[in-house]
């Protein structure tokens, strides 16, 4: 079975596994895991911050953010399709208090559509207080942000007194596709968030770094949402095997993406959306109210092809390290074939 319906998928190899069986441990919530700490040191300095904190999950990582920045009762800025209002359970509002405002179009809004979607300061409006940018952008098939416009909106929303956050779950990916560092990447944005389980291939969790004085709120935050952990060495260390081995590769999965749209773009109807990384949308003919993507799904699992459903008439397709290209061009045809029917 070939599955791409997405990047968490990945199952540690034995190499991971070893660097996971022989991590030295000692219990994080008393602050004495020395492998997480050396996860922690050298995720904020990749990322160019003072500090960072493991946590559980990228939507941990980013609720900790919304918890941190904000206030209830404060408005988030953000995209389309925005990971924190789309696939965090209603979390920013249970959790943080939050409302979110979707600013301009896509995946990266201009300075322009940011500042007709901030509040005026007045007491009965709710007060805009963060903007929360997403790179890359899962909903918009795997897009790197243009590292130029996320320049010129952070700038204006720390004129207007806002804080940033990168929800950079896959912000690797688009510092390999770009050829920028992932330090210069985050330098607009207060904190920023990074997952290990996704293209990186770790069995479980995300960073936030920021400030020192940030990332100290973050981790009561973290506390009180249960993500302390005790001999959390264990997952750390696959993290750093992950930093280690599985970052510069990242480049062979942009590659299957680009291999696997080729291919089914050949299919009648289909439109496969050209990838800038490893996530690849393909749209369907037929009336979306008919919902062809869940019947289309269904139909290429029986000949070894997992997708997600990802719209009424739109599936994704997400590369990663247990995908060979032989096997994204395979899932191409498949995809190509079952179009043709």
């Amino acid at each position: 079975m070939i599955d791409l319906r997405s990047d968490t998928v990945t199952r540690p190899g034995e190499a991971m596994r070893r660097a996971i069986a022989s991590a030295e441990v000692g219990d994080d919530v008393y602050g004495e895991d020395p492998t997480v700490r050396r996860l922690e040191a050298r995720v904020a300095e990749l990322l160019g911050k003072e500090s960072a904190l493991f946590v559980t999950s990228g939507t941990m990582a980013n609720q900790l953010a919304l918890l941190t920045h904000c206030r209830p009762g404060d408005e988030v800025v953000v995209s389309e399709g925005a990971h924190c209002a789309w696939y965090e359970s209603g979390a920013g509002a249970a959790l943080a208090g939050v409302q979110f405002v979707v600013a301009g179009t896509g995946p990266c809004f201009s300075p322009e559509a940011l500042a007709a979607a901030l509040k005026p300061d007045v007491y009965y409006y709710p007060r805009s207080r963060l903007v929360a940018l997403e790179n890359t952008h899962n909903r918009a098939g795997g897009q790197v942000l243009p590292q130029e416009t996320v320049a010129a909106v952070a700038r204006l929303a720390h004129d207007r007194g806002l804080a940033v956050h990168l929800d950079g779950a896959r912000l690797l990916n688009a510092s390999v596709a770009s050829g920028v560092a992932p330090d210069a990447l985050a330098a607009p944005s207060d904190s920023v968030s990074l997952c290990l389980s996704k293209g990186l291939g770790a069995p479980v969790g995300s960073l936030l770094a920021g400030s020192r004085d940030f990332v100290r709120a973050a981790h009561r935050f973290r506390k009180m949402l249960g993500g302390g952990m005790r001999q959390a060495g264990v997952l750390a260390a696959a993290g750093l095997y992950a930093l280690d081995h599985n970052v510069q590769r990242l480049a062979e999965d942009h590659q299957s993406a680009r291999l696997f749209a080729e291919e089914a773009s050949q299919g009648p109807g289909l439109t496969a959306h050209a990838p800038e990384t490893n996530i690849v949308l393909v749209d369907l003919p037929g009336d979306p109210r008919d919902a062809p993507a869940e019947r289309f799904a269904a139909r290429c699992e029986p000949q070894g092809l997992r997708l997600s459903v990802f719209g009424p008439a739109r599936l994704r397709a997400v590369t990663h390290l247990d995908v060979t290209p032989a096997q994204a061009r395979e899932a191409g045809r498949i995809v190509a074939r079952v179009a043709a029917g």
